[in-house]
């Protein structure tokens, strides 16, 4: 028997032929289960980012308050349990567009993998659970920054991201409240310059997205997203080049104020950070699809840059 001919035979069986297709399909587009879909819509990969809530007792060399890291750890959940509470009500939301995206269309609720309404009861449960840790702690600012964050990520979702340069706001807002819900877990005040130079980063990382949306997609990209039609990628490339010049000279001006021993590792702490900076400009004006996320973490140079500022960072708080 011919391999062209086990080939006919499998195909004829009842359901080969759906079998074989479905092999063909790439991995994240293949029909799954309840508990894939919802794993996927909650979208680990960027869980990370609610590490930021340790930025201001790391900046400040101090938990600032007895057992200082169990609450970073709470408020580190609580911004994880909102951050997917966000993600699954837009994908509802979004849905009938994501279906016309090349990327989002294999999301699980644009696919028809995870029924909208089990999206919005997820939704909603994970939302109450990230405002209830700041209750379960006793820590109000933490549940009033987890609330700012929600209702910032809706207002966004519903309201102002057809805005230009004002969604971009709202966008690195998110990234800013968890440096402020970590202070207020921690009783750590950030820094006026620190908070400077998060705000920027955030604002970075978000010119940044739309940048590789509008390069990466071309005259397409309006149609998934309209506020694309008011930006242009020289512009937002040039954006993104000042917004790195300012945080690297808010990050210099915050190490310059500290008066430790901390202060030279610190001050040349700028240095693997600008390399960093410019990096990731590099990558992004290289029109790619991917996820601005991946230029962060899935290059070698980058993580090089990346792991050598933390590792003078730490170095500086041991001194």
């Amino acid at each position: 028997m011919t391999a062209e001919t086990s080939a006919t035979e499998q195909t004829a069986e009842p359901g080969g032929a759906r079998k074989a297709a479905k092999r063909a399909l790439p991995r994240h587009a293949r029909r799954q289960n309840w508990p894939v879909a919802v794993l996927r819509t909650a979208r680990p990969r960027q869980w990370p980012k609610n590490l930021l809530v340790f930025a201001a007792p790391l900046a400040g060399a101090t938990w600032g308050r007895p057992h200082g890291a169990l609450y970073a750890l709470v408020a580190a959940a609580a911004f994880g349990c909102a951050s997917v509470a966000v993600y699954f009500i837009n994908d509802v939301v979004d849905a009938e567009r994501d279906r016309r995206h090349p990327r989002k269309r294999f999301r699980p609720v644009a696919a028809g993998d995870l029924p909208k309404s089990h999206a919005v009861v997820i939704g909603t449960l994970a939302a109450a659970a990230g405002l209830a840790a700041g209750i379960a702690v006793r820590v109000p600012l933490l549940t009033a920054a987890v609330g700012a964050y929600l209702g910032f990520s809706f207002l966004y979702s519903f309201v102002l991201k057809n805005i230009p340069v004002v969604e971009l706001v709202f966008l690195a807002s998110g990234f800013l409240l968890r440096v402020l819900g970590g202070a207020a877990a921690t009783h750590v005040p950030p820094s006026g310059w620190f908070l400077v130079v998060c705000s920027l980063g955030a604002l970075g990382v978000a010119v940044a997205k739309r940048y590789t949306e509008l390069a990466g997609l071309g005259p397409a990209a309006i149609g998934h997203r309209p506020v694309l039609r008011y930006y242009r990628p020289s512009a937002l490339l040039a954006t993104q080049w000042l917004i790195g010049l300012g945080m690297i000279a808010a990050y210099l001006a915050w190490a310059a104020g500290e008066h430790t021993d901390a202060q030279p590792w610190h001050l040349l702490s700028a240095i693997p950070l600008a390399a960093a900076l410019i990096r990731f400009a590099m990558l992004t004006r290289r029109h790619t699809a991917a996820p601005v996320e991946d230029l962060l973490t899935r290059n070698g140079l980058m993580l090089t840059c990346e792991l050598t500022w933390l590792a003078l960072f730490v170095t500086g708080l041991q001194a």
